[in-house]
């Protein structure tokens, strides 16, 4: 073979050799660009479904929006105190209490009576803070619907009956049973004269729901540590565990002397 044709075939060779490596190369940023943009899709799928994530771990306040509307005769601080009793009473009564809340059911089912009496006789004026922990904690819109209606049930001046009936009849903590609406407007059927339709009007617009959570905002930055929350003329009655129904009404009728 002559030196012409060696040569020459060496040239192509190396040509060839070139032409693999630019294709390799072209091949490689292809591959690159291809990995690139699926690294970005999946990305931004990832974010897309992060936003819908956390939307969907939020209440979107379209229920809570709006004016906050205290409910008939609210008192105490921007109106958020329900009060069911005299004035004149020398004891005051402070109850935080969330509706779907086992502890507040088992509070009311042992004192209900006595404090009912003490009320009656003008010794004791108790004063109704409405919480919502129990939303949070478990999940759900009963707190905040039961409590909107409880100030529905105050404005047509049926408060205490309504607020005994939601306890009596309170569901499983687990279930959000008092969301529904019209299981809340049954209820009002067992109180003489409530179940109207202003009454209905107001649970189902969520007249007071405002008004609820800035409720609850005010038991969680008062650094309460649960529902209920029992305060007689300040002091925290329901920690002290020597405290009994006999007890409450002697410390009561022994401020009123």
């Amino acid at each position: 073979m002559s030196e012409k044709n060696r040569e020459g075939r060496r040239t192509a060779r190396q040509k060839l050799a070139a032409e693999r490596e630019k294709q390799k190369s072209r091949d490689k940023r292809r591959r690159a660009l291809i990995v690139g943009a699926s690294v970005v899709g999946v990305l931004g799928l990832a974010a897309v479904i992060g936003v819908i994530a956390a939307n969907a771990g939020k209440d979107d306040g379209s229920e809570a929006s709006g004016p906050v509307v205290a409910p008939s005769g609210a008192q105490g601080k921007d109106s958020l105190a329900i009060p069911v009793g005299k004035e004149s009473a020398k004891s005051t009564l402070v109850i935080w209490e969330d509706f779907r809340c086992p502890a507040c059911k088992a509070f009311e089912l042992a004192y209900r009576d006595t404090i009912h009496e003490l009320t009656d006789a003008g010794q004791l004026k108790v004063e109704y803070h409405l919480a919502t922990i129990i939303d949070g904690n478990m999940g759900g819109t009963g707190s905040r619907k039961a409590a909107n209606a409880a100030a529905c049930a105050q404005d047509a001046g049926k408060f205490p009956a309504y607020h005994d009936v939601l306890f009596t009849d309170q569901p499983a903590e687990s279930d959000d049973a008092y969301a529904d609406e019209d299981k809340l407007i049954d209820l009002a059927g067992r109180v003489d004269g409530l179940d109207t339709t202003a009454f209905q009007a107001c649970v189902k617009n969520g007249t007071h729901n405002s008004w609820v959570e800035k409720s609850n905002e005010a038991f969680r930055s008062g650094g309460f540590s649960g529902t209920p929350t029992v305060l007689l003329d300040g002091k925290n009655v329901y920690q002290d565990r020597s405290m009994t129904p006999a007890k409450l009404k002697q410390l009561v009728e022994d401020a009123n002397k």
